[in-house]
This record gives C-alpha cells, sequence and structure tokens, in this order.
C-alpha cells in the first residue's frame, strides 16, 4: 500500500502572489513569518501579513501591528472564508522610517467574492517594519 504524499505548504507559490508569481511559500513570506528574517520594506512586510491572514497566523499579525495601534486580539473567526488573491497597486517611500503601501485584497465569503482596497502605513523601530494604520478605500 503506497503511502499519500502531503504536499508541504512551503514549496506552494505564496499566497501574497510573490516578487515573482511563482515563489514558493518557503522562499517568499515564510521566512518573515517564522521569524528568521525581518521584512526588509513595508511591501514585504504587508505581503508577508497578508499571507499570515491566509493561513490564520494571529501571533505574527499582532507582533507586526505598531503598539500604538494594535488590538488586543483579533476574531480571525470572522475573517473572510476564502483569501482570493492580492494586488500591489503602489508603495511609496516617505522616509527612511515610513513607507505606504496601496492594495486590493479579494476574498469569499458565504460564495460571494469581495475586494478591500486599502492604503496602509508603516513605521520602522529598531530596524523592524510595524503596521501602524490604513484608510480602506471605498
Amino acid at each position: 500500500m503506497s503511502k499519500k504524499k502531503t504536499p508541504n505548504p512551503e514549496n506552494k507559490p505564496c499566497p501574497c502572489g510573490g516578487i515573482q508569481a511563482k515563489t514558493p511559500f518557503g522562499q517568499c513570506c515564510e521566512p518573515y513569518i517564522s521569524g528568521r528574517e525581518l521584512a526588509p520594506d513595508a511591501e514585504r512586510l504587508m505581503r508577508s501579513r497578508y499571507s499570515a491572514y491566509v493561513h490564520s497566523n494571529e501571533h505574527y499579525l499582532l507582533n507586526t501591528w505598531h503598539p500604538t495601534t494594535r488590538p488586543s486580539t483579533l476574531d480571525l473567526q470572522d475573517s473572510p472564508s476564502q483569501w482570493l488573491g492580492l494586488t500591489v497597486h503602489e508603495f511609496h517611500e516617505i522616509d527612511a522610517d515610513h513607507q505606504e503601501v496601496s492594495f486590493t485584497a479579494k476574498y469569499k465569503e458565504n460564495g460571494k467574492a469581495f475586494k478591500m482596497h486599502e492604503n496602509s502605513r508603516f513605521i520602522k523601530e529598531d530596524g523592524k517594519w510595524f503596521y501602524f494604520d490604513g484608510d480602506v478605500v471605498e
């Protein structure tokens, strides 16, 4: 009897779309989510946070949220049931410690597709990038 191999999630394409569309999760966002590396800029942090939402990783999401704006917990049970994709529209470096990312995240909830477009602000402190806040674009 042959055993069915379970696919290694690190070898699957990263949910964030990666710098290259087919970049494996293990070479894209996973090193940031696992804590082996720090995201080098706000765009990479934002992409890894999207991947953390896909994987329901509350720990990473809270640890990369700036302490002054971070909620005490996240109810990921209320998160979309299926994340469908991420599109980064713009990335702006304001200065060495402030960057902005505009993105759209697509998801499906109760069989209906939705898009969330946000202009997000990020702050770098002690060499680490944090999500600060964002404005949802209607």
